[in-house]
């Protein structure tokens, strides 16, 4: 059953997709270069080998790998566009990646540094979530199905060999599909797979991706699933390509591949929520990833003798068909090995890139006869090896019982007396009485390894939606309705005066409805306060505005100070929002309100006195000379340039005083000349006297100008004495 699709370059398939040259081939198909006539877009086709094709158990593989990939709408997932039939050529129409593979990349630069090794595993183990989400799981993630662009975006390709997660195993007639370098234990042992199977095959291809190497070899793939069973994963930093991986992201590789699925992450979103955790705890930089150069496709293996696929043809690497474990024999009867390699390995390739890289060329006659005949011995070998582990195997297993139905600690007593450990789960369920069992993994009948865990889910029966308080985060209303089984949604906002905007203020339906699985139930979020109108309060002082704001339910915002030379100092101007719009409850309106500084009365006062409250109220003050005037006395203000009363920009308040040096005449009435002289010219005044007789000694008895009043500097004072 070689590849033998041998389709020329132009063929047309269904009349729409054009074939081109070859970029990959595997046993079972081959991927062209192609163009769909319809969209004018580039294309890849993998085109079943006609033998395949007329084989309706991979013909069926192929049709669900179409449907499955289709329906996986992710960016880190080879897109599937289509799958037809022409003839006898069935093919799939796929996303066009140009690039090359991780196993290229390794070829080319292993081992890879951490960095580099986290920027392959964040989009790869993305893309995994994406499938565990939609219930699915891989079984086939390795190297060879990793793509990585010319840009470097990862891909991962290949979902020939995925099946839904509610399939209690992944095997069929005993075989198990995979690859047997990055099979997990519990695929070799059962041939059963959840997310946790492709989480251990993503740690493995992380330990290859830090290593240069897969952790085990062997001459025969049996050694290689041995080694998975029985060995534990060391670390990567134990290897000598391994010491610069960092320890947080080495202790998380050993985690993903622990032979105990229940020590693993347990699904690709935890690998990768812990994957983002270690690389911040190493301080790994984010990189690109490098773009692969594209190995060259290798030619199309030629049929053997016997019509079946040259062994020579087969890659290490590529995906093996083992046969699973079966039920232990009576003492001495055999029984099938059960890890033979069967048929031709499965390299359904990504697209649209060769999986293995590995040489296909066609050997001489001669040859493929000795190698089948060596493969003959090996099989009989592997046959005796299996009966071995049959025996090995045979009580490390059990059966899960039936417990469906039954009461949660009926359950648990039967799940014990197997030799299970129970797990409890409780899940609402509209049919199962609460208190009972609804549904159970593995389902009754399945053989698992004696000590596994049997997960029981315990009916809560029929939802009620939770009591969700007003002013509940968001978040936690969330996760409240989702943690009670149904299904949350967010509805119009309503106004509220107590709780904050954006958090909820009630469900519709309300608290304690009971309802069934995964119905809606709406969140109603707070919009806060409902609006206020902002009255009018420009002509207000800035005092009676607040008071009107908080009257009205709203306060006071930003006061930003205008210079206004018409109104009086502390008035509102404006206010934003504008009187009459609607603002919410408790908002802030912001104010403009009128500053100045005005002149006051200075004239009579002090100058150190005026110039002291000038300056204090952000006048700057300069004196002038001083001038004569009767009615001033020495030292005072007799004018300024600014009449008073006058209004002041604050930011260039600039005021000139000019100051009085009018001299006061003293009080000289009852002195004597001699003294009164002394007084006047002592106030750098002229002293005139008329003395009737007595001379210096006479007494005063009148004076000009009168006590009191003023004159110029130097004047005179004129006084009568007797």
């Amino acid at each position: 059953m070689g590849n033998e699709t041998g389709l020329a370059s132009g063929t047309l398939l269904d009349g729409r997709y054009r074939v081109g040259s070859p970029i990959a081939r595997g046993g079972m198909s081959t991927v062209y270069r192609g163009l769909d006539l319809r969209l004018d877009r580039a294309v890849a086709i993998k085109v079943m080998s006609p033998a395949y094709a007329a084989d309706p158990a991979f013909l069926a593989r192929f049709e669900r790998e179409a449907r499955l990939s289709a329906g996986l709408a992710h960016p880190g997932v080879v897109g599937v566009h289509d799958f037809g039939r022409d003839g006898d050529r069935v093919y799939l129409v796929m996303e066009l990646v140009d690039g090359g593979t991780l196993r290229d990349l390794l070829r080319q630069r292993a081992p890879l540094d951490p960095a580099t090794t986290v920027a392959v595993l964040r989009p790869l183990l993305a893309a995994l979530a994406a499938a565990h989400a939609a219930g699915l799981v891989h079984r086939d993630v390795k190297p060879e199905n990793v793509l990585i662009s010319s840009t470097g975006t990862v891909k991962i390709a290949d979902f020939g060999l995925v099946r839904p997660l509610h399939s209690a195993t992944l095997a069929t007639g005993d075989v198990i599909l995979g690859t047997v370098a990055y099979l997990a234990p519990e695929q070799v042992e059962t041939g059963a797979a959840d997310p946790r199977t492709d989480v251990y095959a993503a740690g493995i291809v992380a330990w290859e991706m830090l290593t240069g190497h897969p952790p085990y070899g062997g001459d025969t793939p049996m050694a290689v699933a041995y080694a998975h069973v029985h060995r534990d994963v060391p670390p990567p930093s134990t290897e000598p390509a391994g010491t610069q991986v960092p320890a947080t992201l080495d202790r998380l590789i050993v985690a993903a591949t622990r032979r105990d699925p229940a020590a693993r992450p347990r699904d690709a979103a935890a690998f990768l929520r812990q994957l983002i955790a270690a690389a911040d705890a190493d301080g790994l930089p984010t990189v690109v990833v490098p773009a692969p150069r594209r190995s060259a496709p290798p030619p199309a293996p030629a049929p053997s003798d016997a019509g079946t696929p040259d062994p020579a043809t087969s890659a290490d690497d590529g995906t093996r068909v083992l046969h699973g474990p079966r039920p232990t024999p009576p003492a001495g009867a055999t029984r099938p090995g059960h890890a033979t390699v069967v048929g031709a390995p499965d390299r359904s390739l990504p697209d649209p890139v060769d999986e293995t890289g590995a040489d296909d060329s066609p050997l001489p006659v001669s040859r493929r006869r000795r190698v089948w005949a060596i493969a003959l011995i090996a099989a009989l070998v592997l046959g005796m090896i299996a009966a071995a582990g049959g025996w090995w195997f045979s009580g490390r297993w059990s059966a899960a019982p039936t417990v469906v139905g039954l009461t949660q600690s009926a359950a648990e007593n039967a799940v014990r007396d197997a030799g299970l450990t129970p797990r409890v789960v409780n899940r609402h369920d509209d049919a199962v009485p609460s208190g009972q069992i609804a549904a159970s993994a593995p389902t009754a009948g399945d053989r698992v390894l004696t000590g596994s865990e049997v997960e029981l889910d315990v009916s809560l029966g029929r939802p009620v939606v939770p009591d969700v308080a007003a002013g509940t985060p968001v978040d936690i209303a969330t996760a409240a309705v989702s943690g009670a089984d149904l299904t949350p949604r967010t509805g119009s906002p309503a106004f509220d005066d107590t709780a904050p905007a954006g958090t909820v203020l009630r469900t519709d339906p309300t608290s304690g409805t009971t309802l069934t699985v995964g119905a809606d139930v709406t969140l109603v979020l707070s919009a806060g306060p409902a609006p206020v109108d902002v009255p009018e309060i420009a002509g207000d002082s800035e005092t009676d505005a607040a008071a009107t704001l908080v009257s009205a339910g709203l306060r006071t915002g930003t006061v930003t100070r205008r210079f206004d030379a018409d109104v009086e100092a502390g008035t509102v101007l404006d206010s934003t929002p504008a009187p009459g719009d609607r603002a919410p409850r408790g908002s802030a309106v912001d104010l403009v309100v009128a500053q100045s500084l005005t002149v006051p009365t200075l004239r009579g006062t002090a100058v150190d006195t005026a110039r002291t409250a000038l300056e204090r109220d952000g006048w700057t003050v300069t004196v002038g000379t001083p001038v004569f005037d009767a009615g001033v006395n020495g030292g005072s203000v007799v004018r300024s340039d600014l009449p008073a009363g006058t209004r002041v920009d604050p930011q260039a308040a600039a005021i000139f005083l000019v100051p009085s040096n009018a001299v006061q005449v003293p009080d000289l009435d009852g002195r004597s000349v001699a003294d009164a002289r002394r007084i006047v010219q002592q106030l750098g005044l002229q002293f005139e006297d008329t003395t009737f007789f007595g001379g210096e000694g006479a007494t005063v008895f009148s004076q000009s100008p009168n006590a009191g009043g003023r004159v110029p500097p130097g004047g005179t004072v004129s006084v009568a004495a007797t």
